[in-house]
């Protein structure tokens, strides 16, 4: 359990650094600058939790598996965001200025597609966790 949680922080970290580096050369910036704050290791490193509600679910379509996943990675997202903004006064992401489709500045309903896809792309990293017996 400790190494998927691991390896999800890392693979989360990775992912959204890249993603901010795409947004950066949408932006016009060749010079590709990612990012991401070291409050989403941990939070990435949750997808372990995910787990065993992957393995009681695969039976489902994907688009279904994909739906739920999507709405329980914005519930995650909202409530870390929450969580930080009453720990620290702030939450390190704040979506309130960048556009209109955000709920407090937490979480982004444009990215639904993105959080979609994610949690599709994380059942095939468990699935491989599995495999190899990390």
């Amino acid at each position: 359990m400790v190494m998927h949680f691991l390896i999800y922080g890392i693979l989360g970290w990775t992912l959204e650094v890249f993603w901010t580096g795409l947004e950066s050369l949408f932006m016009g910036n060749w010079q590709l600058p990612g990012f991401t704050y070291l409050w989403m290791f941990p939070i990435y490193g949750l997808a372990v939790f995910m787990e065993p509600l992957h393995d009681r679910i695969g039976y489902l379509p994907w688009y279904v598996r994909g739906l739920l996943w999507m709405s329980l990675i914005f519930a995650v997202e909202y409530a870390s965001g929450s969580f930080l903004y009453t720990f620290l006064g702030r939450c390190p992401w704040d979506y309130s200025a960048s556009t209109p489709y955000h709920v407090n500045g937490f979480i982004r309903l444009d990215f639904a597609p993105v959080w979609f896809a994610v949690g599709l792309l994380f059942e095939k990293i468990h699935q491989m966790l599995d495999k190899i017996r990390i």
